[in-house]
């Protein structure tokens, strides 16, 4: 069973390694973006959301505190639903809908997250294939 949630962890940062890498060094075009979303600060939260999701994803992937690395994607994919996706404040069908399936993918995420969380606090140092294991351990 280790091997497969290894297989899982690797399937399940691929989506956050490769946004923090566009974020990381397409930061400004981001930016662009951000604002027009009405983010404040958007070169800086754009570069910050980039640090956290490369930190978290690490985390999980490699198995360094991962439930904490799983709380740091959270704590991006939650906020970022609310403000960069608010589908119920467009009014065209077509954006509506695309809105809809990002907060909802972020949402999904988000609970993915929380889960694996859960599992590395509740599995413990049973869990094989990390470095180290859960910063909130159960015990």
């Amino acid at each position: 069973m280790d091997i497969l949630v290894l297989i899982g962890r690797i399937l399940f940062v691929l989506i956050f390694l490769n946004s923090a890498m566009g974020h990381l060094t397409q930061t400004k075009a981001m930016a662009g973006y951000a604002r027009s979303k009405g983010v404040p600060a958007p070169e800086a939260v754009v570069f910050g959301s980039g640090v956290l999701m490369l930190v978290g994803a690490l985390s999980v992937l490699l198995g360094v505190w991962a439930d904490l690395g799983a709380l740091l994607l959270v704590v991006f994919l939650i906020p970022t639903a609310l403000t960069v996706h608010p589908f119920w404040k467009e009014t065209d069908p077509g954006v509506r809908q695309n809105e809809m399936l990002h907060f909802l993918k972020d949402i999904a995420l988000a609970g993915a997250a929380l889960m694996l969380c859960g599992l590395f606090a509740i599995a413990g140092g049973d869990l094989g294939l990390t470095w180290t294991g859960p910063l909130f351990d159960q015990d």
